[in-house]
C-alpha cells in the first residue's frame, strides 16, 4: 500500500482524488507520523519528513507552514467550514442552536477517524509545544463562535458579554467529551457525548435541549376558549386536541 493511500486508509477514507485533498499531501502527515512515532516528535525534522515522502521541502511548505501544522492537517478546512456555517445562518435560525450544531461539525471531525485522532492527542499531550499549538487552534474556534453570537445578540442588554461566555461554554463543553472520548480511545459514540455536554450549556443559557435520539420533543398543545365557555366544553376540546375523543 503506497504512503497516500495508508494515510487515506487510517483516516477512514479512500485515497483522495482529483476533487479531494492532494495525494502528496496526505503522504506528509503519513510519512510524519511514522516518524514521529519511531523517534519522536522533537527528534524529527521537516527534511526527514520530505525524505520519507519522497518530495521537495518545498512541497512540505506547500501544504504546511509549520511541523506543528502537520499534526492538525484538517483544522484549517474544519474552521473555514464551520464561519461558512455561520455566516449562512438564516435570520430567523436560534443562536444558541446554531453554535452547538457548528461544535458538532467539530466532533465529527474528530470522529471520522478515530485512530487517527487518538494518535494526535496521545502526541499532543506528551509535546508542550503542541499543546500550545492545539490552545490557539481551540481560540480560533472559540473566536468564530463569539463573533457570531455578538452579532445575533447586538443591542441587547450585556450582548457581547453574553456571547463571548456561551461560546467558551460550547467550547469548554464540547472538549470535555471529546477528551473523554479520546482518553478511552475512542470507543463509543463521539458525536452522542458531545450532544449531552451540549445539552447542559443549553439548559443553562436557554433554548431547547435537543431530545434523545429517537424521540419526539414533548408537543405543546393550546387552547383558545371563551371566558363563559362551560368546564366541560372546554375538556372536550383539550382531549379532541389530543386526540384522545
Amino acid at each position: 500500500m503506497s504512503s497516500s493511500s495508508s494515510a487515506a486508509a487510517r483516516r477512514g477514507g479512500k485515497a483522495p482524488g482529483p476533487a479531494g485533498r492532494p495525494p502528496m499531501r496526505d503522504a506528509l502527515v503519513d510519512a510524519a507520523f511514522r516518524l514521529f512515532l519511531e523517534r519522536g516528535y522533537e527528534r524529527t525534522t521537516v527534511d526527514d519528513i520530505v525524505a520519507l515522502a519522497g518530495v521537495g521541502r518545498r512541497s512540505f511548505f506547500r501544504y504546511f507552514p509549520s511541523k506543528e501544522d502537520v499534526v492538525f492537517p484538517d483544522h484549517e478546512g474544519c474552521l473555514a467550514g464551520l464561519t461558512a456555517f455561520l455566516a449562512a445562518s438564516p435570520p430567523d435560525a436560534e443562536p444558541m442552536g446554531r453554535v452547538c450544531d457548528a461544535a458538532r461539525l467539530v466532533v465529527r471531525m474528530y470522529a471520522r477517524n478515530p485512530a487517527f485522532s487518538v494518535q494526535r492527542y496521545r502526541l499532543t499531550k506528551e509535546v508542550p509545544g503542541l499543546r500550545a499549538y492545539e490552545l490557539s487552534v481551540v481560540w480560533r474556534y472559540q473566536r468564530a463562535l463569539a463573533g457570531y453570537l455578538r452579532t445575533r445578540l447586538a443591542g441587547r442588554p450585556d450582548g457581547a458579554l453574553r456571547a463571548d461566555v456561551i461560546a467558551a461554554a460550547v467550547v469548554a463543553a464540547h472538549n470535555n467529551a471529546l477528551r473523554s472520548w479520546l482518553r478511552a480511545d475512542g470507543r463509543g459514540d463521539a458525536v452522542a457525548a458531545v450532544d449531552h455536554a451540549l445539552g447542559q450549556v443549553r439548559s443553562a443559557f436557554g433554548g431547547t435541549p435537543p431530545a434523545p435520539r429517537g424521540e419526539r420533543p414533548e408537543d405543546v398543545v393550546v387552547v383558545v376558549a371563551r371566558r363563559d365557555a362551560p368546564l366541560w366544553r372546554v375538556v372536550r376540546e383539550l382531549e379532541s386536541a389530543l386526540g384522545r375523543s
